[in-house]
Parts: C-alpha cells; structure tokens; sequence
C-alpha cells in the first residue's frame, strides 16, 4: 500500500542519509513494513536487525567494553560486510538503550553508517530513558496510521484525490454523485481506521465490512493493554493507564469533551494520572487537544496544560471500543456517538498534515472544536457529523474575536458563505 511516509524516508535518503532516522510511532501503524520496503528499493545492500529476536546484539551494547571494541563485535555478529551502500535496519530498538545511546558514534564516525531505527513503544523508551540521548544526532520522524487520503489510494480511488483538492481550493461544489460516493466511503473509513492490517483485510474480502475486522480491531486493542503491563514500571501504573485509556470514548461523548479525571474516580484529579498520561502521550496512542483561552498566534503560548480532550490515535479503535455496529454507520443514522466518530477523525486527518490543535469551551455559550494557527491568523474550525450545519458557536466567535476566515467541516459540500470555508468530511487533508 502506498503510504505518504514514503516521501519521508527519500527526504532522509536525499539530505540526512549520515544522520541516524528513528521513526516512533504506535503499535501497528505500518512502521516496518514501510522501512523494510524502503530499504530494499533504494539501497544495494540491506540489513535487517530485530533487537527482540537478536538478544544477542542486545547484549554486545549492554557491555562493559569500550565502544570500539563493541562496535568491532557488533560486526562480527552480523557476519556481514558493512559497505558505503549497506543501509541497517534496527527493528525495535526500544530493546536496548545502549544502542539508541550510541548513534551518537554511528553519526559522527568517519565511516558513513547509514541507520534506520523503529520500535513499538519507542516513544515511552524515549520518555524514561536512562542513559545519555544522542541530541543532535538523530533525526525523529514520527509515523501515525493511514489517512484518509491514503485509504483511498488503497482502495484504487485515488483518481478522486486531485478532484478534490481541485473543488477545496477552488469552493467549487463537487458533482453530487461523486459526493455521496466519497461520503460513503468516509463512513467505511470510520469502521475500518488506518491500521494497516485492518484496510487489507478490508480490501482482501472484496471491500466489504467483515466481522474479522471486529477481530483484527479487537487484537490490536488486545496488543495496546498487553503493552501497558509490559512496558510500565508496576501493575498499579498499567491499570491507571488502561483506565484513561478505556474511558476516552465516553469522555468524548460528553457535551463538553474536556477530559474529566474525576469520571475516573471522584476524588482524582490530573495530578493523581499526570505520568499514566504521559505514558499514553509518549506512546502515541493518544491525542491531546489543548484549551487556549486567548486567539492570537501562537496559540500555543496561551494553552492551558492541564485542561484538555484526548483522542483515539486511530478512529477504527475508537469504533471498536463503542461497539457501534457498521450498518449505523454506513446507512448515516443518527446514534450517540457520531458526533465524536467525526471529531475524532477529524483531529487525526489534521495532525498528520503536521497542524498543532488547540480548542476554547465556554460552558453554554461557545464551543470551538478546533483552532489552528495558519499564515492568514487563527482559524476556527467547526465539525459537524451531518449536513445540518446550523450553529451559532462559530458565527459568535467569529463576531466577539474578529475572525475573517473559518473552516466548516461536515457533511455538505464544497463552498464558502460569509467568511466560512464548507469542507466535506472527506476533504480534511486538503487542509494544512
């Protein structure tokens, strides 16, 4: 399958290739499949380590020896000659902190090493790491599940993909027809997610909804709790993390989605769950929206950090975990949670086109689910799950912040009145 991350990689082949790449993402978002096919097109000789399966390696880096003298055994361990064309592979890397601590040498060597580095859970190694870090001498890439854009190319409609940037920076309507078939293939995105795994096993049975989707959603969920106890320091720790995690769904299907603490346990409070939380963050399996309470830029100087609403990293998940059942979605009726299937989605196809998100909630008066800076100022963003899109939140806003310009995404189409910027919700990653 084609993945934009693709782009990435031959960036980093083309200018940084000296500088080791680690690539953090969560679980099962395609990380190895993509590198692995990386290195095999662009380079004429390629070694593959897993540290999971090579303790070996593993334990040549956890040495007392001086690091040359590591360096000459981690060769011939390989058995392998290393050349000015080999590019190495290092697969789960989050198994050995000794490796991660010495691509310091790899970088600054006379040799040109060319390094790839990947791992589950990377992100919360990278968070409690306990020797020196390599600052300066790694470049982080981060890598999130399949969007929306991509799910088309999956599927063999990307011919819809330049008509649609077309009608977004034009607000021209799209042909009705072509609407309601990317809207209808928006709402299978909502079943299937971007997990790799999932939109295979979607397009190996004929791009129908099958019940062994449920099973693939439901093993991945499975892996993500298993990691919790794997990887945390104590029991205690892993059973504060799966309750956040858990609890996000019906979190989101409050009327004020700020992540209350206290749903957890009346008398918590974020500073009870603040390194549970961190955990999540790190391990990218989460995605937090900041309440800024002032709209100039940058919006990130006036965030408020412990007040926040936190997403599923992919909407697949989150479906799975409400138990929505696909004919509610894919026949677009109304349910208690299509509202945050929309939001949550729509935060995802945002932060992958790299776009920092914050929101404003003033209990009964306004909401603003999203606001982003842009060259143009601050722009709101409203979401609505349907092509009803009456609501006097954002015209407010508008109004009180002398706002020019905002986005409404939902189910109508292309358009711009009074200053709003209609985007179906198929278009999202039009906007960056």
């Amino acid at each position: 399958m084609i993945r934009d991350f693709y782009d990435n990689l031959m960036y980093w082949k083309e200018n940084n290739v000296l500088t080791p790449l680690m690539v953090v993402g969560a679980r099962q978002v395609g990380k190895t499949y993509i590198i692995d096919d990386f290195c095999k097109k662009n380079f004429n000789d390629y070694i593959y380590i897993n540290l999971l399966n090579n303790r070996k390696i593993v334990e040549i880096f956890a040495s007392n020896k001086a690091l040359d003298d590591i360096i000459k055994d981690f060769k011939i361990e390989l058995n392998r000659d290393i050349n000015e064309d080999t590019i190495i592979f290092v697969d789960e890397v989050q198994e050995s902190e000794e490796f991660i601590e010495a691509l310091k040498f790899f970088q600054e060597s006379e040799f040109p090493y060319k390094i790839i580095t990947a791992g589950s859970l990377l992100g919360v190694k990278l968070k409690r790491f306990h020797k020196s870090f390599p600052v300066g001498k790694v470049i982080i890439e981060y890598m999130y599940p399949m969007s929306f854009k991509e799910f088309l190319m999956a599927i063999h409609k990307e011919k819809f993909i330049a008509l649609i940037q077309d009608c977004y920076f034009s607000d021209k309507p799209m042909d009705l027809v072509f609407h309601q078939e990317l809207l209808n293939n928006y709402r299978k995105y909502l079943c299937t997610g971007g997990m790799p795994l999932v939109v295979m096993d979607y397009l190996n049975n004929n791009q129908e909804l099958s019940l062994n989707l449920h099973n693939i959603l439901r093993s991945i969920i499975d892996s993500y709790l298993a990691d919790m106890n794997k990887y945390t320091q104590n029991v205690y720790e892993s059973n504060k993390i799966e309750r956040i995690y858990n609890n996000i769904p019906i979190q989101l299907a409050k009327e004020n989605k700020k992540y209350q603490f206290s749903k957890l346990d009346k008398n918590a409070r974020f500073k009870n769950y603040e390194t549970s939380f961190e955990w999540l963050l790190a391990s990218k399996m989460i995605v937090p929206v900041y309440f800024v309470n002032r709209f100039e830029t940058p919006l990130k100087a006036f965030m408020d950090e412990d007040n926040f609403k936190i997403y599923l990293s992919d909407v697949g998940l989150l479906t799975e975990l409400l138990s929505i059942p696909y004919n509610r979605i894919i026949l677009d009726d109304n349910f208690m949670f299509k509202e945050a299937l929309a939001e949550n989605y729509v935060a995802l196809e945002l932060i992958k086109n790299g776009l920092n998100l914050f929101y404003y909630n003033k209990p009964q008066v306004m909401e603003i689910d999203f606001l982003i800076d842009t060259n143009d100022g601050v722009i709101p963003i409203e979401v609505k799950a349907n092509d009803h899109v009456k609501s006097s939140s954002l015209n407010k806003f508008m109004d009180k912040e002398n706002i020019n310009k905002a986005i409404r995404i939902s189910a109508k189409n292309f358009g711009l009145e009074n200053k709003i910027k209609s985007v179906p919700l198929y278009a999202v990653f039009c906007i960056k």
